[in-house]
């Protein structure tokens, strides 16, 4: 599968390829507060205040939020920044208690956003533009959209590795050279890597025996895709299986660390934004999404290492064009019901 580009405006078919698994806390894992957020959308004078709840970076939301106060001065943006199974307790304890206290939801994956909608948490879209998105990051029915493409992807250290001798597929990873050099992200811990799991069993080009002879060569599992970032850098394991803009992150500051797109595909999640029901700030919350994903807003993304939802501003750095990235499917059928199983397989093969 490769990535296309919606041709018509409003909701498009969503394509199972932007499926992460629920609950999953990527590209952030810890729960921290990034700015003075009160959890409410009330208005402070004659400005509208909104509050989002998100799991992205918080250097990276608030220079968006920055840019977007610039075209909009009538609207003062507050944050919570947490991971998303922390934002989804968040969510829970404040709609038993009466009402959601925010107005915007930005997290890393759409089971999570397919949750929100069944349980009636989001508000239908009736002005965001998504004439110009990638109509894989689009839900179908226009209650969320993705906003940045964040592929996992292979990674390894430029000074321990030549680049002749650097894997270029999951299946090469299961080569003897690379014995007791790789490191990954623990799926009983990351959302992202869980999905991964599950994508890689139900894939026919690799499956259980891939899975099986990857344990063969003794992977380190850290907790997370930052620590498993940190670890390729350092050169402790110099092969790794991360998500692709902490490598560029960690590139950018000087790090021997490179990025390889899988030949097979890259299972990818897209951190969709949507708005809440309870939103009293429901059209300036559109306005926040409609800059999130217009031309401006992707170039930011783009500056922030991620891949973007549209494509007319190009990638970062020299990751490959859009149309060029392979992805890896798998049905929301099988990634919410064979997670377990996949994850149970995935842990018994790494010991």
């Amino acid at each position: 599968m490769k990535f296309s580009r919606l041709s018509i405006s409003g909701a498009a078919i969503l394509g199972a390829a932007v499926l992460a698994l629920a609950g999953c806390s990527e590209p952030t894992t810890e729960s921290e507060t990034s700015t003075n957020a009160s959890g409410t959308s009330a208005a402070s004078g004659e400005k509208t205040v909104l509050t989002i709840y998100t799991s992205e970076p918080e250097d990276k939301v608030d220079e968006i939020n920055r840019a977007f106060q610039e075209e909009n001065p009538d609207v003062e943006v507050q944050v919570y920044r947490a991971g998303t199974g922390d934002l989804k307790a968040r969510i829970d304890a404040e709609r038993t208690s009466g009402k959601v206290e925010a107005d915007l939801i930005w997290a890393a994956d759409a089971p999570t956003f397919e949750g929100f909608k069944k349980d009636s948490l989001l508000a239908k879209f009736d002005s965001v533009e998504t004439g110009d998105v990638l109509e894989e990051v689009v839900d179908e029915e226009g209650y969320y959209v993705g906003t940045r493409l964040i592929p996992t992807v292979i990674a390894y250290n430029t000074d321990v590795i030549d680049q002749a001798d650097a894997p270029k597929s999951w299946a090469d990873l299961t080569d003897a050279r690379f014995a007791d050099k790789i490191v990954m992200p623990d799926p009983a811990v990351s959302g992202a890597a869980a999905f991964n799991a599950t994508v890689w069993m139900n894939n026919e080009k690799l499956g259980e025996s891939w899975i099986s002879d990857l344990g063969k060569n003794h992977p380190m599992i850290a907790a997370s895709n930052g620590p498993t970032s940190q670890e390729i850098a350092g050169g402790g394991h110099p092969v790794g299986v991360v998500v692709d803009y902490l490598v560029r992150d960690l590139a950018a500051k000087g790090s021997p660390i490179k990025e390889v797109y899988a030949t097979e595909g890259s299972p990818y999640i897209t951190e969709p934004i949507a708005v809440f029901n309870d939103s009293d700030n429901k059209d300036a919350a559109q306005r926040y999404i409609n800059f999130v994903l217009s031309e401006k807003g992707q170039k930011l993304a783009v500056e922030q290492n991620y891949l973007p939802v549209i494509d007319s501003v190009g990638t970062p750095g020299d990751a490959p064009k859009l149309e060029d990235i392979a992805l890896m499917d798998a049905s929301l059928d099988t990634l919410t019901k064979d997670r377990q199983r996949s994850v149970d397989f995935f842990q018994s093969a790494m010991n």
